[in-house]
């Protein structure tokens, strides 16, 4: 295991946190319209609501973008690796990273699916990989 940065946890991403520290991904949904939103934040972009509930993801969608970062390094990444945005199957995105692929098998639209790692600092973090085929 590695070290990684630890997130900034404030009130309105404590109940995301806690999520991914029992391996759930919790999705802020807004109790005045409905509508899903990540990164959680205090008040609905669309009804301006400051009422919301946490749903549980499936944790499952499809690579909607990606990125490989090569500078400034960071000693807590082994290089390459893949920064994806994940639409995820209730409707919002994530950012994550996609791990278990090599770089140049990535493509938009590919399914995914999150697990979580542990690292040596407590850190838990939700991390995407290709969905794994059912026999």
């Amino acid at each position: 295991m590695t070290m990684r940065l630890k997130p900034s946890i404030g009130r309105d991403t404590q109940f995301f946190w806690d999520g991914v520290a029992a391996q759930k991904l919790l999705i802020q949904r807004c109790s005045g319209c409905g509508k899903l939103r990540h990164p959680p934040r205090p008040m609905c972009p669309h009804c301006n609501s400051l009422a919301w509930e946490a749903i549980e993801s499936s944790g499952k969608g499809e690579v909607y973008s990606f990125a490989m970062p090569h500078h400034p390094p960071l000693p807590f990444f082994e290089y390459p690796y893949i920064v994806a945005l994940v639409q995820l199957e209730e409707g919002t995105r994530i950012v994550s990273n996609l791990c278990g692929i090599d770089p140049s098998q990535v493509k938009i639209g590919m399914p995914v699916e999150v697990f979580y790692e542990s690292f040596d600092d407590g850190v838990v973090l939700p991390l995407f990989r290709p969905t794994q085929e059912k026999p």
